[in-house]
Parts: C-alpha cells; structure tokens; sequence
C-alpha cells in the first residue's frame, strides 16, 4: 500500500521526501503510446483516405491494454493495481482532503486517479472490440453507432482525467505532467522503485512500431475484410 501524505509541502517540511523514481519506464511509454493512439485514430476516423492508420492505431491500443492488464499485475509496486485501485471510502477522502485544503499526497496514483485509470482502460477494451466487430460486419448500424458513442465517452473521461491532472499539479505543485516522462515525484525513498525495466519498455515500443511499419508500410488494411469501411466512424450519408 502507498504512503499517503497530507502534502507535499508538509511531508517536505520535515525531510521525508525527496524526488524519488515512481514510474516505471514501461508505464511511461505505454502512457504516452496510448495517447498517440487515441488521438491519432479521433483525427481519423472520419476520413476514408486515411481508414488504414485509423484501423492500425485501433488494434495498437488494443495491444496495448492487453499489455497494461498484465503489467498492472507483474509490474513495479506503483504499475500494480493493488497498490492504487481503491474503494469509494478512499476517493471520497481524497476528495474531501482537497476540499479542506489538506490535500492527501500519493506516491502513485491518487484514488480519484486511479477512477480515471481504470475507467479508460475499460474503455479503450470497449471501443477496439466493438471497432473491431464493425470492421469485420459482426453487427449492424447499431454496432457502428455504439462504436462512436463509446469513443466519444471515452473522450469525456480523457477531459476529466486532464482536468483533475491540472487540478493535482495546483494543489500539490508539482508538475504531474513532467513526472510522466522522467518518472519521479516527490515522496518518502521507501515508495521508490529500484528498477526502471527499460528492455521491457524497448521492447514494447520496439513490437508497436514493427506493427505500424509492417501494416502502414505494406498497405493492406489489417484484418479478414479489406473492404470493409469498419472501425472508423462513418460520415453520415442521406
């Protein structure tokens, strides 16, 4: 379980924390590969001209939830589901610390974090599966449109998420943002991880990327169907 802490100045005050290494490099890269991947299959899902990258960057962040679900159980202590998915007791104290101006400081993710976290990676299963069954015909208009319904609530949640990380960074000043990229925050040297699994995230980022160029650069569309419009949203037609 993390060390919890009232803030980041207080527990500061007394030489307990010190920027120590959170985030493991896999955790990192995925991060920002499933926010390439989301964006860039949003911008073009409406598009025919560019229905291949779309369908690619779809079954990218498949894999990539595929990938999050094991690490979140075999991964460094922060990675793991067990040290952050809390019940509503703990979100609701979160909460309510920011709200009496004592916010709680976590090491990782933070219980109302942890609400966005797996609420997106439910989603993103959601929405490649059901891209997935639109492309290869496994439903009917309805599949289509739920497909649409849950990209766009998925995209409600990644603004909610951005909000209450620009909201974390106030409260608890410290740029969350950066600490997803270098991987460390402040917090007591017991909550550091030892190892930053770089070879794991090489080789992730290593397969993502033999994917696209096998993919983009053979230019068929991934998949039984080719001719099929499926996994993007359609433009409407009268």
């Amino acid at each position: 379980m993390s060390t919890t802490f009232e803030s980041r100045a207080e527990a500061g005050t007394s030489g307990a924390c010190r920027r120590i290494l959170v985030w493991d490099a896999p955790v990192r890269v995925l991060h920002w590969l499933m926010v390439l991947c989301f964006a860039g299959a949003w911008l073009t899902a409406e598009s025919e001209r560019w229905r291949l990258v779309h369908v690619t960057l779809g079954y990218t962040m498949a894999g990539l939830v595929a990938f999050r679900l094991l690490w979140g159980l075999v991964g460094t202590r922060h990675a793991r589901f067990a040290s952050f998915v809390r019940g509503p007791r703990a979100v609701a104290r979160y909460v309510g610390s920011i709200l009496r101006g004592r916010p709680e400081h976590h090491a990782g993710h933070n219980p109302a974090g942890a609400v966005a976290i797996v609420a997106l990676l439910g989603f993103a299963a959601l929405v490649t599966f059901s891209g997935w069954a639109t492309y290869n015909e496994l439903g009917g208009r309805w599949l289509e449109e739920a497909h649409e319904a849950i990209a766009t609530a998925m995209l409600a949640v990644i603004a909610v998420h951005v909000a209450g990380v620009a909201l974390g960074c106030i409260v608890h000043r410290e740029n969350l943002v950066a600490s997803m990229v270098h991987g460390r925050k402040a917090a007591s040297p017991a909550e550091g991880v030892r190892k930053t699994w770089r070879s794991v995230a090489a080789v992730m980022l290593a397969a993502v990327l033999w994917f696209w160029g096998s993919q983009l650069g053979g230019g068929a569309v991934p998949g039984p169907n080719p001719k099929h419009q499926g996994f993007a949203h359609h433009q409407h037609r009268e």
